[in-house]
């Protein structure tokens, strides 16, 4: 039975997986061996010993943990891992729902007006290239609200992905498709709708995708700065604690999410390209 692509790529990635913890364990083991001699020197004033990444064993153990009751809530610095992504999930969705109910218009806008393209290109090269998080003490000091300030950062980062491949999509629409809703005497809205969403839809969807991926990856540095809640400040609470296994789990839980983030919106723009 000859195996498909996929079938094909999900069997070696999960040899590599494999491989990699594999190698991984081994290393620490031999680690450990070397330092129960390092533990001799030092004992005899000769050495020291320092702790090392842990094994892949222990952070199952720990995901296992946090898995089993990622709801607790013991306090406002002992909250289970479920509440923390909660946190993280809301601001992103939250600061992400925003730039796209602003992008997307606005895209149409630019991509349908050669006029508003070259009258907002510049503020728009102005404001891209500034890094999100360059914004969070103007926005504490403005909105006053650490969890409002990393709203705003995710708005930030999420809108220009969506506005510029909005432009884009909406632009490269067939200008005879046009035409032909000017000649059924369509209005500028009807022909958004109705001809150019459509066509552009792909290409939108595409914009939501890299806006998804830069907003959850710049969450977990807001979260950083701003703390109180959210997987961000989880990770930099188990790095002041030392507690360098919740660290790398929590490290691979983020990239879980993110990649789940991804495969959703991967999966809509799947359905619209099915459907057209």
């Amino acid at each position: 039975m000859v195996l498909s692509l996929r079938m094909r790529a999900l069997v070696l990635s999960v040899v590599f997986l494999v491989v990699l913890l594999g190698v991984w364990e081994a290393s620490h083991k031999g680690a450990a061996a070397v330092g129960e001699l390092s533990e001799y020197d030092r004992l005899m004033g000769t050495a020291s010993q320092e702790a090392g990444v842990p094994p892949p064993s222990a952070i199952f153990v720990r995901a296992w943990e946090e898995l089993s009751d990622p709801f607790y809530d013991a306090g406002p610095n002992d909250k289970g891992i479920g509440i923390q992504i909660g946190y993280s999930l809301h601001r992103v969705l939250a600061g992400y729902l925003a730039a796209a109910i602003i992008a997307i218009p606005l895209g149409f806008l630019i991509g349908m007006s050669p006029l508003m393209y070259k009258a907002l290109d510049p503020f728009i090269q102005v404001l891209k290239p500034i890094s999100p998080l360059a914004w969070m003490p103007l926005a504490l000091f403005i909105i006053k609200d650490s969890q409002a300030s990393a709203i705003f950062v995710i708005f930030i980062c999420s809108i220009w992905p969506m506005l510029i491949n909005t432009a884009f999509g909406v632009a490269g629409v067939r200008k005879d498709w046009v035409n032909v809703a000017r000649t059924h005497e369509l209005g500028s809205l009807q022909t958004a709708l109705i001809v150019i969403l459509p066509a552009a839809a792909p290409t939108i969807l595409t914009g939501m995708r890299i806006s998804i991926g830069i907003a959850w990856l710049v969450i977990v540095a807001a979260e950083m700065l701003v703390g109180g809640t959210g997987i961000g400040y989880y990770v930099w609470n188990e790095w002041n604690n030392l507690d360098l296994t919740s660290v790398i789990f929590s490290i691979l839980l983020i990239g879980v999410v993110g990649m789940t983030l991804d495969a959703l919106l991967a999966a809509v723009a799947r359905m619209v390209a099915y459907a057209d």
